[in-house]
């Protein structure tokens, strides 16, 4: 039996203290930060407003021993907003543990996909 309709996601959350330091929220502004280079295009690109996005980076940013994104003021560039390497780091290791945690998970999954109607 194939299920097409059928798609298998892992929502790993990393909390300090209550709040959630590293999530697939998380990671995901992180990305659309570097793609565009801005807070306020990351959170356009996300559909999500700029100060929802904002105060995800600062709770990022708290929550590490280094800054996982930096910004820089206006000028005659307009500034902008960067990740550091601690912030690709950040990617990088969540990515990775995803992917591990589903392929050391993938016989139970399967078995559970099929207990799903198609």
């Amino acid at each position: 039996m194939k299920n097409d309709n059928l798609h298998i996601r892992l929502r790993m959350r990393l909390y300090r203290d209550q709040v959630i330091a590293v999530g697939p929220g998380k990671i995901t502004l992180l990305e659309a930060i570097d793609q565009t280079g801005s807070i306020s295009a990351a959170a356009r690109h996300l559909n999500m407003s700029y100060r929802r996005a904002w105060l995800l980076v600062n709770e990022t940013n708290s929550s590490m021993t280094k800054p996982a994104v930096v910004s820089s003021e206006g000028g005659a560039s307009g500034g902008g907003t960067r990740l550091t390497d601690t912030g690709r780091q950040l990617i990088q290791l969540y990515r990775n543990a995803e992917s591990k945690a589903l392929a050391a998970a993938k016989e139970d999954l399967d078995a559970l996909a099929k207990l799903v109607k198609a």
